[in-house]
């Protein structure tokens, strides 16, 4: 007969033990039923009716209220000898004052009481629901976040300077310049030894001397891109490739995200973690909101995406869409909708591609602004007009307009570069007369935004060309990267 852990009341375990096996069902149900109200139990290693023969010991239990009841020579367990009548036997469980008793089939039937703790015991693993397993594991990364956020991931390189370079003072204060087409190389930056995702200026036009660019090279850098061409900084938190990354509104700050699920707002001086945050999902696509500087909404490999505040390093929004991956994310004018843009294509439409956003309701505003069956990996907005551009993997940069219903003109298609599956961007010239684009081949292509016609074409890159974006403050300065890590100034 296999051993079993039985509960019996000791005042009566001599009369109990003589009649032990011939009981029946009813009998055992009505003896642990009236057994579950007395306050002394104990265990017995043996069968049924096996007697114990350990000595009891009271303890006075100052940790709660009652008396705990411990078997010398048994098993390690603590009884409450007030509401904790059955924890020997299941000792991962709480239970209630309410006594337990037994079904019509023998088995236990309890009313468990939500407990914010779950006691354990050696050799025994108990369940413990997802939520609390989230909830532990986010508490303890965060903990470690913030013992490790002051240790600097900036490898050492020149001073970054915020004085404002020669070549920009001019230029400031003063209202921007028709934009003219750069034709000739500047600098050729080739500190990165992988694939450049995006390169940004900086947004702070005293600043605009100072260059962003990521990297499948687990990096993303700081260059001087208008007076020696020389990278500033390398900044290396990230265990994965850099997906993209983001300057803050102030200039001080990077928000990065990659293929390691990881968040980091970085001090560009320092290199010390502002804010750090494991998403759970690869990353790569980030946007600032307009107006708000701590809010941030990231996308990627995810039918979700995310709207998070730095201040509490929380998710303040989720935005939920029948998709697997966001492709980019675009802000329209004062923030109050924005557009995402995502990989879902069916056989002959495309009717969640571009879906647009209440961003303070989480509500779907629409999903039937695409209708073509190619994906759009970046999403640009005009600077001055109601408009927005759409790359697309059709080899055409389709135009749209920001207001409802979010209407497509059918009569401009930019077309006339590749894009062949890769992430390429595009960009509006500040003055918003020039839309740039790069291409899978390597080559710059300009298109007059009225006309969609193509102005100019620069043979730039060997490999595929996938960012160009022009200076915020010098007429004629343009940056671009490519799939071989090299990043090139053109003026």
């Amino acid at each position: 007969m296999n051993s079993s852990l039985v509960a019996y009341d000791d005042s009566d375990s001599d009369t109990e033990t003589g009649k032990a096996e011939n009981l029946s069902l009813s009998s055992r149900e009505t003896r642990l039923a009236s057994s579950a109200m007395n306050p002394i139990q104990y265990f017995a290693p043996g069968g049924l009716g096996t007697k114990s023969t350990y000595k009891m010991q009271t303890v006075e239990n100052t940790a709660s209220t009652g008396t705990s009841i411990i078997c010398e020579g048994a098993p390690a367990y603590k009884v409450q000898a007030n509401n904790r009548d059955l924890a020997a036997v299941y000792p991962w469980k709480e239970y209630s004052n309410q006594a337990e008793t037994l079904s019509g089939n023998g088995s236990f039937s309890q009313k468990r009481v939500h407990q914010d703790k779950i006691v354990t015991i050696k050799g025994i693993r108990p369940y413990i629901p997802k939520r609390l397993r989230q909830e532990k594991t986010s508490k303890v990364y965060e903990k470690k976040e913030s013992e490790e956020q002051r240790e600097s991931c900036a490898i050492p390189g020149e001073q970054i300077s915020t004085q404002v370079s020669e070549f920009i003072k001019p230029y400031l204060g003063s209202k921007y310049k028709s934009t003219e087409i750069p034709t000739n190389l500047v600098f050729q930056m080739s500190k990165h030894s992988g694939p450049v995702n995006k390169v940004q200026w900086c947004p702070v036009q005293g600043w605009s001397h100072m260059l962003l660019s990521t990297s499948m090279d687990k990096t993303f850098k700081i260059w001087n891109a208008v007076d020696t061409g020389c990278c500033l900084k390398t900044y290396s938190c990230h265990s994965c490739a850099v997906r993209t990354a983001q300057w803050s509104l102030c200039g001080r700050r990077i928000l990065s995200g990659g293929f390691d699920s990881m968040l980091h707002l970085t001090d560009v001086e320092t290199g010390t973690q502002v804010f750090s945050s494991k998403n759970e999902f690869r990353i790569s696509t980030l946007k600032f909101h307009l107006s708000e500087p701590n809010i941030f909404i990231c996308g990627g490999f995810s039918p979700e995406v995310k709207a998070w505040d730095i201040r509490n390093c929380k998710v303040i929004k989720v935005y939920k869409a029948a998709v697997q991956q966001t492709l980019d994310v675009l802000f329209l004018p004062e923030g109050k909708e924005f557009l995402t843009s995502t990989d879902a294509v069916s056989r002959d439409s495309a009717d969640r591609t571009i879906i647009a956003w209440d961003f303070h309701s989480a509500a779907k505003i629409s999903n039937q602004i695409f209708h073509e069956r190619y994906t759009c990996p970046s999403l640009t907005l005009h600077p001055r007009e109601p408009a927005f551009v759409a790359q697309t993997n059709g080899n055409y940069m389709a135009l749209f307009s920001t207001q409802r219903p979010y209407r497509i003109n059918k009569k401009k298609r930019y077309e006339g570069h590749k894009v062949e599956g890769f992430a390429v961007g595009c960009e509006f010239s500040p003055d918003g007369t020039l839309l740039v684009t790069g291409s899978s081949e390597g080559k710059i292509f300009f298109y007059n935004y009225h006309t969609a016609r193509i102005i100019h074409t620069l043979s730039a890159h060997n490999q595929a060309c996938v960012s160009a974006t022009f200076h915020p403050v010098l007429p004629s300065l343009l940056a671009t990267c490519d799939w071989a890590g090299d990043i090139k100034i053109w003026q």
